[in-house]
């Protein structure tokens, strides 16, 4: 190997060396004279160097920063989760998981039981329950409006409440965590949206309590997680098509609908054979098995509890900003209807589409109170005028069946009553007849059966009978209020009411009924 010849200094000689000895030594060289030079430079290039040495400190902080959070990654242990957030929520969820809830029984809203270990079914989740997320604070609002301007019948109380919210069915009670200064100790509520003199007894109390401390309310047995409960009665005045429709059903669906299908039920006054027979509808409107408040004993938890049911009007859903913010409509319920009992038609019958085929026509029946006591001769008249004709009352069959026969129908008739309720089970732009009894009913008959009908997208006719068209005349003389000044009978209530006007039997004028039924064939060829 060739050496390389000796340099001289001055006098001084340096012996030759290796490479890699050279360019160590000529590194060194440069850095102290860099050292040394530093002092020389110009101050604006001095501030550069500087900020080309911090440029190379935060980029050694960045490396330790991604380096310790790779750890963190990699790590079993469970990452901190910001409260408040979507995370947490989600954690919170699934920390609250029962896995003792047998397979099958997919339709439970139970997530957790109180008691239970955790880690005794996953250690993930006995981690994950470690951590502590704040429950939101506890609030409670409710509709105190007594009553709808132009409309004499008092509205319900509903309350909502949100936060740590406890339903307790054993002390017919639902106990609300939130500050002493908000508190809505005392508060009694019927819920049943419905509200009247003769109610009370008719409907079970539930009490609002509130305590400052979680610790304070009776431990929770039964967890839901984030599912929302409505509680409400099936007490009152059930039992009456009507009454089930526009008291709980209607109000029901403009309650919880807006959670599609992610709600408990609490159902007080509980009755098997009106969930039973009910069953389809509340079927579409909660995914979960239905509690009975009267029997059930366990504490169970929400984030939030409706108390009570809104309501609108006796069949009626109109939007409003507080009651029905989202714009639900009759409309809306009868696509529910049609769902929940697998109704077919959508439309009825136009003349001249199908030639040959008459539109079919439901003459309702009644067997106690308001009888059409010329029903074979109405029938007759029908079907002369071009009706396919059909009398039945609608407690014939079950309500399946009769929303079906209903459903098959392009024209209802039906003297005033709880019958006329079915024509939630006609299709849109069908004909609602309604014969009006004697006795100042109109604003009834329109109230809870004319405006209803138009706002479920129905044509609607009314024959408003005469004096001599029922059966007052042979019970009451003529210089009787009933004739002379029936509004006189209402104002004594709806005892009086009831015991007057509303046992009348009709007998129709059939020249003078007879225009009524060529409108109603008009309309189908709208």
């Amino acid at each position: 190997m060739a050496i390389p010849p000796q340099h001289s200094r001055g006098s001084r000689a340096i012996t030759t060396k290796p490479f890699a000895a050279v360019r160590e030594r000529k590194s060194r060289l440069n850095y102290t004279v860099a050292a040394k030079n530093l002092g020389k430079l110009e101050p604006r290039q001095l501030a550069l160097r500087l900020r080309q040495l911090a440029a190379c400190l935060l980029v050694l902080v960045a490396c330790a920063g991604a380096a310790k959070l790779l750890s963190t990654l990699l790590s079993p242990r469970v990452p901190w989760i910001e409260p408040g957030s979507r995370a947490a929520s989600s954690w919170d969820r699934r920390a609250n998981v029962d896995a003792d809830v047998p397979q099958g029984h997919s339709t439970s809203p139970v997530l957790a039981k109180s008691g239970s270990d955790p880690s005794e079914s996953s250690p993930e989740l006995a981690t994950v329950a470690e951590i502590e997320v704040p429950k939101p604070k506890g609030s409670i609002s409710c509709d105190d409006k007594t009553k709808d301007e132009g409309f004499p019948y008092a509205r319900p109380i509903v309350c909502k409440m949100s936060g740590d919210v406890r339903i307790a069915p054993g002390s017919s009670s639902v106990i609300l965590t939130m500050p002493l200064y908000q508190s809505a100790e005392g508060r009694r509520v019927r819920p049943y949206a419905r509200h009247d003199d003769s109610l009370p007894p008719l409907v079970r109390e539930v009490a609002i309590k509130t305590v400052a401390n979680g610790s304070d309310a009776p431990e929770c047995s039964v967890r839901h997680g984030d599912i929302p409960a409505v509680v409400f009665s099936v007490g009152g005045y059930t039992g009456n098509f009507f009454h089930d429709m526009s008291d709980v059903l209607i109000p029901l669906y403009l309650t919880s609908f807006q959670f599609k299908g992610r709600v408990q039920f609490f159902v007080t006054d509980y009755k098997q054979w009106w969930v039973k027979k009910y069953k389809p509808i509340l079927q579409r409107l909660s995914r979960y098995d239905i509690v009975d408040f009267d029997s059930n004993d366990d504490v169970h938890c929400f984030h939030h509890v409706i108390l009570g049911l809104v309501r609108d009007r006796d069949l009626i859903i109109r939007r409003h900003r507080t009651r029905n913010p989202k714009g639900h409509s009759m409309v809306g319920f009868k696509r529910l209807l049609r769902r929940a009992y697998g109704l077919r038609r959508d439309r009825p019958l136009a003349l001249g589409e199908n030639p040959g085929k008459k539109p079919r026509m439901l003459i309702i029946s009644r067997r106690g109170t308001r009888r059409l006591l010329n029903l074979h001769q109405v029938e007759a008249m029908a079907t002369l005028v071009g009706f396919d004709v059909t009398v039945s009352e609608a407690r014939d069959n079950g309500i399946k069946r009769f929303a079906e026969t209903v459903n098959s129908c392009d024209v209802l008739v039906a003297v005033h009553g709880a019958g006329l309720t079915n024509q939630v089970f006609l299709p849109a732009r069908a004909v609602v007849v309604q014969i009006v009894p004697w006795g100042g009913m109109e604003w009834m008959a329109t109230n809870f059966y004319g405006e209803p009908a138009r706002g479920m997208g129905l044509r609607y006719l009314e024959y408003r009978i005469t004096g001599e068209e029922n059966s007052l005349a042979g019970r009451y003389p003529r210089d009787h209020a009933v004739f002379r000044d029936p509004m006189a009978i209402h104002a004594q209530g709806w005892k009086a009411l009831a015991e007057v006007v509303m046992t009348q039997d009709v007998s129709l004028d059939l020249d003078r009924f007879r225009p009524t039924l060529l409108r109603a064939l008009d309309l189908l060829q709208d």
